[in-house]
């Protein structure tokens, strides 16, 4: 493939054409433009100043001579590729150039044989890879960066799609096309390309087709990436066909930013064309040497032609090269060149391709120029590992009357700003959206108010609207019949939130189903898929799959699946005040109250005399206590810490248990009971009983995918009617539907309810294509229309209904269970465990202390049951009076050993009485 160029122009140009000398001592460059356009002018006048600047100081080259032989290709790549293969012929170093990727492309592959690097500062497409083409450089900011400042703009203002304007080249191409990725990493995209001739083949007629087509259309923010002749010849027509008014955006790139700064005088008339347009300019930080350089280009230039950044990446591209070769010298390296074997090999005649030679050095050359690292007029310039160069950005101008002005920047390291790129490089990087800013615009047409970015074309189409053909619940859309004419209530939210839009939309509604039934809502969102339909009004559900597929406006109804059961009407009873707490619920309660008294009585027994006395009163004690704890009523003092802790507990306890049936009672004696054995969704989830939906809803799918309920349980109804009778006869235990449908089907029957609560959370909306910016504006619509309560008069004029308003869509007051208590029992119980436990072991070790020992040995058995009756005699007995039964049984003990001990001695001295005898 590297040949083929090769072969094909060598076959055309004989060995005579092929000529040049290589002066001794010289290092000689080439330089392929086109010297009648903007940037091959101007880059012609600052490489020449470049050149004379570079042989003024000997110390750069050690003498040798910088000569840069250049070519005008004149448009053309066949006299471009010619001039490369002429340079080739005599020992040149490096190219700069091509002006076009047309040609880069194509040279690049002849770099790569030879040895020769190819530097171009306006060949800047992003497919030129590095890893293709190794010896091409490009020496200013990518297309790529052009084309994500571009996207970060459109991001900027809102927008969410553009229109494409470019030449049918591959640099102009090829910039579309990434500009196309950078905007679908945010969210836009382009929704046409509009291609023209290449430069300078386009004329008018090509563009006036092309602009009649896009003024057909809906966007109206449209990129323009071309050159200068095409792009000034676009905006002309443009101009002629009001394309340049109110309502519309150009955003141009590069090439009009070089006609703006090397024009001093433009035209009235391409003035005026091109007035409210934005462009980008690739930014040069200002710097003495700048300065300096901008005040000698009249001189430089006699006043023929204006500087533009281009001249300037021009002068220090050259500079690249000398410094590069200056290393190249000092590192002891020859510019030497040496035949080509598989151009040698190629056979004789008068082909003399042979002449063409490798440059030996080029490798080592291309490896210094990438390792550069200088400050330029364009300021410093270092490449980065994936050989772009360090810190792109751009100047965001604005063309206005006075020539243009400066809106802010833009660079790949801190994004849009009003802050020079180079301040902001020694900062963190930040490129939220809160840190993004530009200055105000004066747009086309002169208007400083952001357009809005589309419009409905003025071609008479109208917008064709699907509405659901209901056959039930027609309050929300129905069709008069006889006629075109469509009302309900989310007909009017519809007409009135389209008349908040700053324009005109012509409408059409369009009637989606057969007539009798309800049609699938799923089908009829699709059908803007399909592009039957360019948006579906009415009672529409927001869920996941339908999201998937289009765009949704704000909600302007909240809805959600319930569940309708029949239920019975609870008439007051002289029991209903046992009716706040189930039967369990009551036992539990009446044996913690007898629980706690005699966990009291325990506690108090041995030291409070109001516990204690007779069995009986005793037993009456405890009742009594219990229960008046209810009420906070009890005489009897708690005088034991354990039973204070108890009882602090239990107070607790009972505070919560009375404000609980307090409320419960007053509930049911005040509000309309309700009774049904289906208490919400879960009940359905744990039965087999079956459960009726709307024809159409996305009930069916949600209950039968999401809850796994069977479809066979699952019953499909057509109107209120159809409810009414299937929740009458028994064929469904419930409906499950959406609340909007279900409010308006309770307002007639009463002897049905809502169970539960809403197990989904949704709402109603208006469904566009993806990415309409209509569905943006009409939520903005909706939004308008809550603010205002004009959207709660609409649904008041509707869905409002008299009949059964009072009747409470819940039953008044559920019985209290034992599972809501039961934590609060649980403390209890623990609490008078540990009391006794406690209490027991203090009575044991006073027992153990105070327990007289037997006098006379006994059988083990009567020593076990004297023992146990004492301790239940200690047990029964108040603490003062066993510890004075103690003492008294002590001193007796004491008493009767003193005797003994008495009559032993007696006995014992009538014993030696008597032997004394």
């Amino acid at each position: 493939m590297n040949l083929v160029w090769l072969v094909f122009f060598s076959l055309v140009c004989f060995s005579p054409f092929l000529h040049g000398a290589v002066s001794p001592g010289a290092v000689n460059v080439g330089a392929i433009f086109t010297f009648n356009t903007i940037n091959g002018k101007v880059a012609r006048i600052a490489m020449k100043a470049a050149e004379d600047d570079i042989n003024s100081d000997p110390s750069i080259l050690g003498g040798r001579k910088f000569s840069i032989t250049m070519h005008d290709s004149n448009f053309s790549g066949f006299m471009g590729i010619m001039s490369a293969l002429k340079f080739m012929e005599s020992d040149t170093i490096a190219i700069i150039g091509p002006q076009s990727a047309v040609m880069a492309h194509v040279l690049s592959h002849l770099a790569n044989e030879l040895h020769v690097p190819l530097l171009s500062f306006t060949a800047l497409d992003p497919t030129l890879s590095p890893l293709q083409y190794p010896y091409f450089i490009q020496t200013a900011p990518s297309d790529l960066f052009q084309t994500t400042a571009i996207a970060e703009m459109v991001s900027y203002y809102g927008w969410a799609e553009i229109i494409a304007v470019y030449s049918d080249d591959d640099q102009s191409r090829n910039g579309i096309t990434a500009l196309g990725d950078k905007l679908a990493e945010r969210r836009c995209k382009i929704s046409y390309k509009a291609a023209l001739p290449p430069d300078p083949l386009a004329n008018r007629s090509d563009v006036q087709g092309e602009l009649v087509k896009i003024l057909r259309m809906e966007p109206r923010i449209i990129v323009l990436h071309t050159f200068s002749r095409t792009g000034l010849l676009v905006f002309d027509v443009a101009q002629s066909l009001g394309m340049m008014d109110n309502g519309f955006a150009w955003i141009a790139t590069t090439w009009l930013s070089t006609v703006l700064d090397s024009n001093s005088s433009l035209p009235t008339k391409t003035i005026n064309s091109i007035q409210g347009a934005l462009t980008l300019r690739p930014h040069t930080p200002d710097s003495k040497r700048k300065m300096d350089f901008v005040s000698r280009w009249n001189k430089l230039s006699n006043g023929s032609i204006g500087l533009n950044p281009y001249g300037l990446y021009a002068y220090d591209t050259v500079w690249m090269i000398a410094n590069a070769m200056k290393m190249f010298l000092d590192q002891g390296n020859t510019i030497s060149f040496s035949n080509d074997s598989k151009l040698s090999g190629l056979g004789s005649g008068t082909l003399n391709l042979g002449a063409l030679s490798i440059f030996d050095g080029g490798k080592q050359l291309l490896k210094n120029i990438l390792q550069t690292n200088m400050t330029g007029l364009t300021g410093p310039i270092q490449f980065n590992p994936d050989r772009s160069l360090m810190y792109p950005s751009y100047d965001i101008l604005n063309a206005i009357e006075t020539g243009y002005k400066q809106i802010g920047y833009w660079s790949n390291y801190s994004g849009l700003s009003v802050v020079p790129p180079e301040t902001l490089y020694g900062q963190p990087a930040n490129r939220s959206s809160s840190s993004q800013h530009l200055l105000s615009v004066v747009w086309p047409g002169g208007v400083t108010t952001r357009p809005r970015g589309w419009v409905f074309p003025d071609n008479g189409r109208q917008l064709k609207i699907g509405i659901p053909d209901r056959v039930s619940y027609q309050d929300f859309v129905s069709k008069l019949n006889g006629t075109d004419l469509v009302k309900g209530y989310c007909i009017d939210v519809f007409l009135a939130a389209i008349k908040f839009l700053p324009y005109a939309v012509p409408y059409k509604f369009i009637p989606f189903g057969d007539g009798h039934k309800n049609p699938s809502y799923t089908e009829l969102v699709n059908q803007i898929t399909h592009g039957v339909f360019d948006a579906v009004i009415g009672d529409v559900a927001i869920v996941t799959n339908r999201t998937r597929v289009v765009d949704f406006t704000q909600p302007y109804i909240e809805s959600g699946l319930v569940v309708v059961a029949p239920v019975r009407k609870l008439n007051s009873s002289a029991w209903a005040f046992l009716r706040p707490f189930t039967l369990c619920m009551w036992v539990v309660t009446a044996l913690f109250f007898l629980l706690v008294g005699a966990v009291v009585w325990i506690l108090e027994h041995r030291i409070n005399d109001e516990f204690r006395g007779p069995p009986k009163k005793q037993v009456v004690t405890i009742l009594w206590f219990s229960f008046s704890t209810m009420f906070f009523a009890h005489r009897e003092k708690t005088m034991s810490t354990l039973g204070r802790l108890v009882m602090i507990i239990w107070l607790f306890v009972v505070l919560i248990i009375n404000s609980s049936y307090t409320a419960s009672l007053t509930s049911i004696l005040t509000v309309q009971q309700l009774s049904s054995p289906i208490k919400g969704i879960d009940t359905l989830l744990t039965s087999n009983d079956r459960i009726g939906f709307q024809v159409g809803s996305f009930a069916q799918n949600y209950l039968n995918e999401e809850l796994s309920i069977a479809t066979t349980r699952l019953v499909a109804l057509g109107s209120p009617e159809e409810y009414a009778t299937a929740l009458a006869n028994g064929t469904v235990a419930a409906i499950v539907d959406e609340r909007p449908y279900m409010d308006l089907f309770l307002s007639e029957h009463c002897e049905f309810s809502i169970r539960g609560q809403e197990f989904t959370k949704s709402g109603w909306g208006f469904a566009f294509p993806r990415d309409s910016p209509l569905a943006i504006d009409m939520s903005t619509a909706i939004l308008n229309l809550s603010e205002n309560g004009d959207l709660q008069k609409i649904r008041d004029k509707w869905l409002t209904r008299k009949a059964c308003s009072s009747q409470s869509s819940e039953s008044g007051s559920e019985q209290l269970q034992l599972q809501s208590f039961w934590g609060l029992f649980l403390i209890c119980g623990i609490a008078c465990f540990l009391a006794l436990f406690i209490y027991f072991c203090i009575m044991l070790r006073q027992f153990s202390r105070y327990l007289p020992e037997d006098s006379e040995p006994s059988v083990q058995g009567s020593s076990r049951s004297r023992r146990l009756q004492t301790f239940l005699s200690f047990a029964d007995d108040k603490v003062d009076e066993w510890k004075s039964k103690s003492k008294r049984k002590r001193g007796d003990m004491i008493s009767r050993e003193d005797e003994s001990v008495d009559g032993s001695e007696r006995n014992q001295m009538d014993v030696s009485q008597e032997t004394y005898k």
